[in-house]
């Protein structure tokens, strides 16, 4: 919970440098502020590790539970109980409730990014294995620069020819028997790639909530109309009475959302969004190994060799963005 409550201060992570303290404080506050600095940091390795690992294994665990239940039943309830405690936390400490305007906000992004873009995604695992659906998944960064160009600003040549490059190698891996042989599923996984990517981007146009109350709100917005879909599609509302479904619930209202989120949103408010979105070199990885080892699943040379490929040009469109930033405006 320590990444939930430094998301929900703000800035309060230590503002004062070591060096500008030494100037102005006694020697007490100077300690305080190198200890402070120092948890800091930890606090930040502790959210990389969090959105690195914990991340990559929620798509198995959307993978156990689809198999028993609706998809949007499943992502529902998981969102309206993870959202639910996390502003119950948060109003305990005091934190305002978002105003309407926030509200309409983050029921946008929550549409866009939990509703499509995790509903598709669950949907597509019931055909798709969960390494498979993650390293589609991994175009997503390249998506952006797509959706940032059409919406702000296009990408420069460099970042053209990494798109290009992440197209190739997605073009590989639909080929391979994985995805082939699931047209649908695959659909769905575009889709949801799409449209979550188009709600980061939108994200920094739109009035939402700042710091962990945003993404409670989200989840909150998502978890309702994720349950009235369920419902149009006459999803039966209840969980197996089995041990790997209830395991796989608890683990992606804990994790997967409430851990896993959170660190994300304090590494994006906090550290640097660059940071954050260095997720996708790493979680196609992960989903690959904890699908081999748990469920047994297997993959088709053509995921092994698209897959580097697609990252690859991820790396590529992140360092073209860090000497655009060099270079400034």
């Amino acid at each position: 919970m320590r990444a939930l409550a430094v998301a929900s201060m703000g800035s309060h992570v230590s503002t004062v440098s070591p060096r500008t303290a030494d100037a102005r404080f006694p020697a007490e506050q100077v300690a305080q502020a190198r200890a402070g600095a120092k948890a800091s940091l930890w606090l930040v390795v502790a959210c990389l590790g969090a959105v690195y690992i914990v991340w990559g294994t929620t798509y198995y665990a959307l993978k156990v539970g689809v198999q028993s239940t609706g998809p949007f039943f499943l992502i529902g309830t998981r969102f309206l109980v993870a959202g639910g405690l996390l502003t119950a936390w948060l109003l305990a400490r005091g934190q305002a409730l978002p105003t309407l305007r926030e509200w309409r906000g983050a029921t946008v992004l929550a549409v866009l990014m939990l509703v499509i873009g995790m509903g598709c995604t669950t949907a597509a695992e019931r055909t798709v294995s969960s390494g498979a659906a993650v390293a589609l998944i991994s175009v997503m960064p390249l998506m952006m620069a797509v959706w940032s160009g059409l919406l702000e600003k296009w990408p420069g040549r460099g970042e053209w020819l990494a798109v290009g490059a992440g197209l190739v190698g997605t073009l590989v891996m639909i080929t391979g028997k994985d995805l082939r042989a699931s047209p649908g599923g695959t659909a769905l996984i575009f889709i949801a790639t799409l449209s979550w990517s188009l709600g980061t981007v939108l994200s920094r146009r739109l009035v939402v909530p700042k710091g962990a109350m945003g993404f409670a709100a989200e989840m909150i917005a998502g978890g309702i109309i994720a349950m009235l879909i369920s419902a149009a599609f006459g999803e039966q509302w209840s969980l197996p009475a089995t041990a790997d479904v209830w395991w796989a619930w608890g683990y992606l209202v804990v994790f997967g959302s409430l851990v896993a989120f959170s660190a994300y949103r304090y590494l994006v408010e906090h550290v640097s969004p660059m940071l954050a979105s260095t997720y996708a070199y790493v979680n196609p990885p992960v989903a690959l190994f904890v699908g081999y080892w748990l469920g047994n699943e297997t993959f088709s040379p053509n995921v092994l060799l698209g897959l580097p490929i697609v990252l690859g040009a991820v790396g590529w469109h992140t360092w073209t963005q860090l000497r655009a930033l060099k270079r400034g405006p």
